[in-house]
């Protein structure tokens, strides 16, 4: 009795509910896409955990780099700590992991830690700028961030594929590739957001970096491969 009391009393938690809840959505979108072999819950949620550390090692970066450059160096900085950050955490938790048998595995992993970046992201946003943040980030900044989820993840489960074929100069390029295409497409975002860029630009990019990752989602799922069985 006493906890919907205090839902309801607090505005603060309505606020914190509805800049979580994009990000659950999305989780399960990807979970249920993983045909083959799913995750543990013990793996997704600390996943979600280390996406959360992560923007605390993106903001020690950014902190570093502020007002280094123009705006799009800036942009590319930003995107750069971000993704790096997500990356560093991706790495060192899933690796080595027994679950990671399954090349879409690199796909439901980068993209939980990065909705782990998200959420928090954007509970700190939203409790700064109320309901009118968290509806607008519900729609660009955390699918924004599943998207780029998307393409790190990609390259990061045909890096493993490669590894346990003793293939290293593909799994370098692959590994290069899940830093380099995400951190490149989020500076892109941010550009276009920070900019004088018309409103119709960012919606059209938004549009087509929701659709490509979609589409990137549905075809890794159909052609997913097992490293090995579990």
């Amino acid at each position: 009795m006493f906890l919907p009391l205090l839902i309801l009393a607090s505005p603060k938690i309505w606020l914190i509910i509805m800049a979580v809840i994009p990000a659950v959505l999305l989780m399960r979108y990807v979970y249920r896409a993983d045909r083959l072999d799913k995750e543990s819950p013990r793996l997704l949620v600390s996943l979600v955990l280390m996406g959360i550390i992560s923007t605390l090692v993106a903001y020690v970066i950014e902190r570093v780099t502020d007002g280094i450059g123009s705006v799009a160096t800036q942009c590319l900085l930003i995107g750069l700590a971000e993704e790096g950050a997500k990356y560093l955490v991706l790495r060192y938790r899933t690796w080595k992991e027994p679950e990671f048998n399954c090349q879409f595995d690199g796909v439901v992993y980068a993209v939980f830690v990065s909705l782990g970046f998200a959420l928090w992201e954007n509970i700190s946003y939203v409790l700064s700028y109320g309901i009118s943040t968290a509806l607008l980030r519900a729609v660009t900044a955390v699918p924004g961030h599943a998207c780029f989820g998307v393409f790190m993840g990609v390259w990061y489960g045909l890096a493993k594929r490669f590894d346990l074929a003793g293939d290293v100069k593909s799994r370098k390029t692959s590994i290069a590739l899940c830093i380099i295409l995400p951190t490149l497409i989020h500076a892109l975002y941010d550009y276009i957001a920070m900019t004088d860029v018309s409103e119709w630009v960012f919606l059209v990019f938004i549009a087509a970096l929701f659709y490509v990752a979609f589409q990137i989602v549905k075809k890794a799922s159909a052609r997913d491969y097992v490293f090995f069985l579990r």
